[in-house]
């Protein structure tokens, strides 16, 4: 297996926990919070996805599919355009309505922009510094293999809560 094979398998690992959380869902559900404070799977989705659409974009140098392809516009949000979801509020984190199929859209976008970004790696290009903000600064393996695991955490979230929700009616 080579590395844009093994970088693959694990994002096609978080789409299919993705799809299984997000498949028949319904606004209450994606909505649901244990409290107030909570993250809901709406918001989780959504963060998680921003979060590869600037990442993968920046290293690969291509627009986001949030601005190029409509997103932005489609999910109305009151945020500014370059928001991620980093260090929202919760009263921030409520304000993420939408159906899960406009979920499921821009991260099915997301996904298959990050493949095609794969599908151009060889060995080398992992070790390709992206960001000297960080001591050590991070390389481009370092940051995949950061948004797969931010995005399996925020996936395994949204599991949990949805079983959360459905026992609560």
């Amino acid at each position: 297996m080579d590395i844009g094979g093994l970088l693959t398998d694990a994002l096609e690992r978080v789409r299919q926990g993705l799809h299984g959380v997000l498949d028949d869902i319904d606004e209450a559900h994606l909505t649901y919070r244990p409290d107030p404070e909570a993250n809901t799977i709406a918001w989780l989705v959504w963060h998680l996805t921003r979060i590869q659409d600037d990442h993968v974009a920046a290293v690969a140098g291509t627009q986001q599919c949030w601005r190029a392809d409509g997103f932005c516009e489609r999910f109305g949000l009151p945020f500014e355009p370059s928001a991620t979801g980093w260090g929202q509020s919760a009263e921030q984190v409520g304000t993420v309505r939408c159906s899960s199929e406009l979920l499921i859209a821009y991260y099915d976008a997301v996904h298959q922009a990050t493949l095609r970004y794969l599908r151009t790696l060889g060995p080398p290009d992992l070790d390709r510094v992206v960001d000297e903000g960080w001591d050590p600064p991070v390389t481009l393996g370092v940051r995949l293999v950061s948004v797969i695991n931010d995005d399996l955490q925020h996936v395994g979230q949204a599991a949990y809560l949805k079983g959360q929700a459905e026992r609560a009616g």
